[in-house]
């Protein structure tokens, strides 16, 4: 039998996308307040890899991945998910979201993100949310599934992605010293 142990703090994401790209900034600052400050912002990235948005959302859909300072535990992402899910409610107009906050995190070994869709390659997490792992660390670097998003098995993505994994690893060795 093996032995039963906590798991490992994750660094919380945010893939956040909008057809307004102000509101890039209104977003990252309610998620730091919940998460900690921002420890790294990705590039004004094109959001076209599917339509599936554009009747809801508009078309010129732009996304920024955020990472966050604070280390959580990773069965917190279904209460991050609902959380998540409610500033997009709270900031729809006319039943239309402004904008989509699709939250996971990153460990040494994974990209996992939140969905409330259920789908073969995917693990019900609780409260109506299902985990993904999208990515996976392997010989040095990230790399997708099958069922990995375009977006995010682009090489783009995967550098963002190791990047904040770097920074991770950083906060890890940091707390294991103090």
């Amino acid at each position: 039998m093996g032995k039963i142990k906590t798991p490992e703090p994750v660094t919380p994401i945010a893939s956040v996308f909008t057809s307004d790209e102000k509101l890039f900034e209104s977003a990252k600052e309610i998620l730091s307040k919940e998460l900690g400050p921002c420890i790294y912002e990705s590039t004004v990235l094109p959001f076209n890899h599917t339509d599936y948005y554009t009747a809801e959302m508009g078309s010129g859909l732009k996304r920024r991945i955020f990472a966050f300072e604070k280390l959580v535990d990773p069965s917190k992402l279904p209460a991050l998910k609902l959380w998540s899910n409610s500033i997009e409610e709270d900031w729809a107009v006319g039943g239309k979201r402004q904008v989509n906050i699709d939250v996971g995190y990153v460990s040494l070994g994974k990209l996992v993100l939140a969905s409330t869709k259920n789908h073969s390659h995917r693990i019900y997490l609780g409260e109506g949310i299902y985990g993904e792992v999208t990515l996976r660390f392997v010989g040095g670097e990230f790399q997708p599934w099958p069922w990995t998003y375009p977006d995010y098995a682009s090489l783009q993505y995967r550098k963002i992605f190791a990047e904040i994994r770097r920074l991770h690893r950083e906060k890890l060795r940091t707390k294991s010293t103090h």
